[in-house]
């Protein structure tokens, strides 16, 4: 198209005609006209009506109707659908375009703060902010050559088309750049994927050395990872040249290092085991892997371990960072995706080009806690159009590869894959830093399927040899995870999509013919394989089980299977609670036994023909090892490993489960190793799912026997490894049990390191004696109060998800007109990561939280100076806890539960030398056994609420 000239001062017409609306004290809505100067304030329904009348400027529109519909009279669909018929400036949009892979907070700070605009407090108020965030972000790309303007120029028209509200304004401001503008019918004409570079596949590294570090060296390594400035601390140094006795070599086939280490909080114990990890990977030539429990920790990690690496190509060369295949894009899943969006599809087109100019930017197409702006979602999940992006989370896109559909080598993008890329990084990375469920998942899959494995087959030479489980005290949840057995109607019936794709046809989802059939061409016993697998699995739940089982009108074997466990649940478990109701496997329910032995003789039936299928693409590999190239002989060997997993394991496991019903628990010789149970699963107060579980009682059997032994050395490291009974001063028997480490047939090595800081002086720790705990009522004022005597910096825990929203309604209204913002994980349309960002940049905000908040957020300062937690965090008396709390001794494992929870909640209020805070639990059952949790040397004092609000004002306002 033609260039055009366009004077600057034309480049805000429309813009400049746009009111600026955002969030005020009192949950009302500021808005500015643009020739006004100051602010009208208006009330949340005010607010609603004007954003409902005509296009205003905001910031995250999504947050912004949200917490306007919670505080109006209106319902939160009400309020979306008002508003959701405007096309507003959203400044949040425009920065994603503009910067697709630049962290921001999507807040009118944030943003200011993102774009190097300083003073974000501006004395004339964030409506005239935001508007000063919007002329800089266009001014920039008019500007800015390092923003790449022809490429941005690509989408304008598209934009344009789809009433983009921003589409004109940016097409101005790139105008000013001579850029020219591409017409196109869809954003799937620009073939993005095939534009991003190809990964480089370098091989497997070479076995690596044996030789050790010297404390001498390791302490080198560490005072240069340091650096000069760096505070220095005994118990950091120790703990350091502790850690590096575990990269020792191995002097047994059956013994290996293991380090067993408690550090606690403000230690620094990451550069600790990073120093001599660094130095034994580069002086090996091998690998180091670091596994946590919560993704921000990876990236944490991430940052302090690029110390040992100045350069910044190196550093992303020998630092990687791994996770599971469900967090990345899938390019093949958003190239389906995107062929559909024209260039008048409104708002889910806009999306689609947001998440195009992102996946061009993205360092390594991480959407779960990498690069991705996680707000993003958020902003679609409301709208007029009816879009079909309905999820606030990156997952809820349906871009990532969550359902094992991947085709490997098939894929017209395979030399692109995000995924495949980090998979090759790593096998030559120094540091990789992965999860507990990545790493634990891996292993267990590699040990079933050893058995499995042709004769003489060896295991893969990229076996974790070295191995950091930071966040330790995650390890039993995460194996618990992942050696437990699910045959549950959700499981079925995503197994059945995975072999027979979308039903009714044209549905989204790939067959298994579809991904292998050329494969097998001309391939008659293959062949036969296939058809004998896709016609098998009717047997397996197809759309509409719900409604069948509902009507007690089911389909086959397995719905029949479904339908007598959902009465026996429903009739033995009256009481539901908000997730889940469970029923005991015994007495079989009438009918039972029938049904599940045609049932496992149905499974058998679809084991064969995919072992049978497995047997032949395996005679591929060996027949055609000529003609075969490595991209074909990797496809074929991801299949196998796919049928092998889907057919020999999964399928096997639930024939076994079905087998463990033939006698009561009572006399199953393995009732000591599993506890089973019927459930039905409940989401948004629906029935979602429903079926049987199978759970190992202590999962850290197998974890010992799949992770810890196979490695020649691992530390297990945590701030809360050891529990901390009355009258037991020295107990490491809880951290054992719970490792796994007692099931070694060798000793391990223990540390344990005081946190440095001053917790008598920085902390004051209050148990609060005279509030009903089971009064929303009163729960809602005592953290009203608290939080207003704190003036903010408060962080709300509680144990049920129910009861968090319950107080946070009753909470909204009251902060606000004190000028104080509440965010609430489960209630805002933002992600985790996001919301405690805000909450740490906003030092004077409030934010509640349920488990995810109580044991992995890291928010140092004055921005977090409130613990209260509503109740003592018992354990839901469920099957499994009720069968591992009688074998793990009863009222002791109860107890040891609730203090190491207590430890983690307590351990978020101080996180550096200059923090104080107050740790308020509101429950007078805060018994003297418990308190052992806390520092020996913080009185935790009972009073009540009155003296409890005194003193937070009186400990907070004091000097420090």
């Amino acid at each position: 198209m033609t260039k055009t000239a366009t004077d600057p001062t034309d480049t805000m017409r429309g813009l400049e005609d746009a009111p600026a609306a955002v969030l005020a004290g009192g949950g009302r809505l500021a808005v500015a006209q643009p020739a006004a100067g100051q602010a009208a304030m208006l009330t949340p329904d005010e607010g609603l009506k004007a954003l409902s009348l005509r296009p205003h400027l905001v910031c995250h529109v999504g947050f912004l109707v949200d917490r306007l519909g919670l505080l109006s009279r209106m319902t939160r669909s009400e309020a979306r659908s008002a508003v959701g018929a405007q096309a507003h400036f959203d400044l949040a949009e425009l920065f994603a375009f503009v910067y697709p892979a630049r962290p921001a907070l999507p807040s009118p700070a944030g943003i200011a703060e993102a774009v190097g605009i300083a003073n974000a407090a501006m004395e004339d108020g964030l409506p005239n902010l935001i508007r000063q965030c919007a002329r800089t972000i266009l001014a920039a790309l008019a500007s800015d050559s390092s923003l790449n303007p022809h490429e941005a120029a690509r989408f304008v028209i598209f934009l344009e088309r789809a009433n983009w509200p921003w589409a004109r304004l940016v097409r101005e401001s790139l105008a000013r750049r001579n850029c020219d503008f591409d017409d196109i019918a869809s954003l799937s004409s620009l073939n993005i994927p095939e534009r991003l570079p190809d990964w480089e596949d370098k091989g497997w590294a070479a076995p690596p050395d044996t030789r050790p570090v010297e404390e001498q060296e390791v302490e080198a390594v560490f005072a240069s990872m340091a650096g000069p400035d760096a505070e220095a601390r005994a118990g950091q140094r120790l703990y350091c040249a502790e850690a590096a006795q575990a990269f020792a070599p191995r002097d047994k086939a059956s013994e290996n290092e293991i380090l067993l280490a408690e550090a606690g909080t403000g230690l620094g114990k990451t550069l600790g085991y990073l120093a001599p990890a660094h130095l034994w990977a580069r002086r090996n030539g091998a690998t180091v892997w670091i596994s946590t429990y919560s993704r921000n920790l990876q990236h944490q990690i991430q940052r302090e371990a690029n110390r040992a690496y100045p350069d910044k190509a190196l550093q992303k060369q020998k630092v990687v960072i791994r996770k599971g295949r469900e967090n990345y894009l899938c390019l093949l899943n958003f190239a389906e995706r995107i062929a559909s969006l024209g260039p008048h599809s409104g708002r889910a087109g806009v999306l689609g080009v947001l998440i195009a100019r992102w996946v061009m930017a993205s360092r390594d197409g991480d959407m779960v806690g990498g690069d991705f702006p996680s707000w993003l979602p958020a902003l679609f999940t409301f709208s007029a159009q009816g879009d079909i992006y309905t999820s606030a989370t990156a997952a809820g896109l349906g871009i990532t590869d969550r359902r094992g559909e991947c085709v490997h080598s098939a894929c017209a993008h395979y030399r692109k894959c995000f995924i495949e890329r980090a998979i090759r990084a790593a096998r030559k990375a120094e540091i990789v830093i992965a999860n507990h469920a990545l790493v634990i998942t891996q292993a267990a899959l590699d040990q079933a399927l050893e058995p499995l494995r042709p004769k003489g087959e060896q295991r893969g030479s990229g076996r974790i040899r070295r191995l950091i489980l930071d966040e330790g005290h995650h390890i039993f949840d995460a194996a618990d995870s992942a050696f437990s057995s699910h045959l549950t109607a959700m499981e079925a019936f995503e197994l059945r999509r995975w072999l027979r794709g979308g039903e009714p046809r044209g549905r989204r989802a790939r067959s298994l013919a579809s991904r292998i059939g050329e494969l097998i061409e001309d391939n008659e016993k293959g062949e036969k394989a296939l058809a004998g697998i896709i016609a098998a699995a009717r047997i397996l739940p197809g759309p509409g089980w719900q409604g069948r089982i509902r009507a007690d009108m089911p389909d086959g074997p397995f719905e029949s299977f479904l339908a007598l466990i959902r009465a026996q649940v429903l009739a033995r478990s009256p009481l539901r609670g908000p997730y889940m109701r469970q029923a005991p496997c015994h007495p079989l329910p009438p009918g039972l036994d029938e049904v599940k032995s045609e049932l496992e003789q149905a499974l058998k039936a679809l084991m064969v023909p995919i072992s049978e299928l497995a047997g032949v693409l395996l005679e591929r590999l060996d027949s055609d090892a000529r003609r075969l190239d490595n991209a074909q002989r990797a496809r074929i060997e991801a299949t196998v490993l796919s049928l092998k997993r889907r057919g020999e394991i999964v399928l096997r496991g639930w024939r076994d489960m079905l087998a463990s019903l033939d006698k009561p628990a009572q006399t199953d010789q393995e009732a000591d190793k599993f506890v089973s149970w019927f459930a039905v699963d409940y989401a948004a107060g629906r029935e979602g799912d429903v079926g049987m579980h199978r759970h190992w009682i202590d999962p850290t059997i197998p974890l010992a026997e799949a992770v810890l032994k196979p490695v020649d050395g691992a530390i297990i490291t945590s701030a809360t490894l050891k529990d901390r009974p009355p009258d037991v001063p020295d107990d490491w028997a809880s951290a054992e049990m719970r490792t796994g480490v007692r099931h070694l047939p060798f000793r391990v090595r223990r540390s344990i390191h005081d946190s440095p800081f001053d917790y008598a002086g920085q902390t004051r720790i209050l148990a609060v004696t005279d509030v009903d705990r089971n009064n929303d009522n009163q729960i809602a004022a005592a953290y009203r109060e608290l939080f207003l005597a704190a003036r903010g910096g408060a962080l709300g825990l509680f144990t049920s998800i129910d009861r968090l929203r319950r107080v946070h309604k009753r909470l909204l209204g009251p902060l606000g007109r004190q000028g104080l913002t509440l965010y609430a994980q489960h209630v805002d349309p933002m992600d985790n990561a996001t919301l405690v960002d805000l909450f740490r940049a906003e030092t004077d905000s409030c934010l509640l939280g349920a488990t995810a908040m109580r044991d992995g957020i890291d928010v140092p300062g004055q921005a977090l100076r409130l613990i209260v937690l509503d109740r003592v965090p018992w354990s839901r008396p469920d099957i499994l806890e009720r069968t591992r709390s009688k074998a793990f001794g009863g009222g002791a494992w109860r107890d040891m539960m609730v203090r190491l929870r207590l430890r983690q909640a307590f351990g978020r209020l101080v996180r550096k030398h200059d923090d104080r805070g107050v740790f308020v639990v509101l429950d007078s059952r805060l018994t003297k056994r418990f308190t052992t949790a806390f520092p020996s040397n913080v009185e935790v004092e009972r009073v009540g609420l009155v003296d409890t609000i005194e003193t937070v004002e009186r400990f907070l306002a004091e000097p420090f």
